[in-house]
């Protein structure tokens, strides 16, 4: 005896839901608001660093010598010179393409909507289906993307890395 057939209403209502919850991860990010370009910053106190911000306490939950502070992206020393690093949690990519030069960008790949993976050999590298983003300008080093990663505005204070 074969099992009974799956209701034709079923199979709809299966596929209609799988077909939402694609299109809503899978989003290009056409709809948001544009971000922000930023100049390189340096660290404050130099000639061309921006002025300090005020100091945050840091979490006392996670705080520890290398651990960034509540509030802060990153530490200037977790970001190596011609690299980078993503935050996933906070969907930003900090890099330093020159030796005291930092710049941020959104982690969110501009073709499919993935966050990206790595930062390795002068580029922001997304694993879902190949795009690499240059690292001191986010502009598109390989395709599918056809748009650049857009800038995040930062302050460098010390060795301290926040959103602006």
């Amino acid at each position: 005896m074969s099992p009974a057939p799956t209701p034709r209403r079923t199979v709809l209502r299966t596929a209609g839901t799988a077909t939402l919850a694609l299109a809503a991860g899978c989003g290009d990010g056409a709809g948001d608001a544009p971000s922000a370009t930023t100049a390189p910053l340096t660290p404050a106190g130099s000639a061309t660093g921006p002025a300090s911000s005020p100091a945050v306490p840091p979490d006392s939950a996670s705080a520890s010598a290398s651990a960034p502070a509540a509030g802060e992206l990153a530490r200037t020393s977790d970001i190596p010179p011609g690299g980078g690093a993503v935050l996933k949690d906070r969907k930003v990519v900090v890099t330093q393409p020159r030796e005291g030069e930092f710049r941020a960008f959104s982690a969110v790949c501009t073709h499919q909507g993935c966050v990206v993976a790595t930062v390795e050999d002068g580029t922001i590298n997304c694993a879902c289906h190949g795009s690499r983003f240059r690292i001191a300008d986010g502009s598109v080093a390989r395709g599918p993307a056809t748009r650049p990663l857009p800038a995040e505005r930062i302050t460098v204070t010390g060795d301290t890395i926040r959103l602006a």
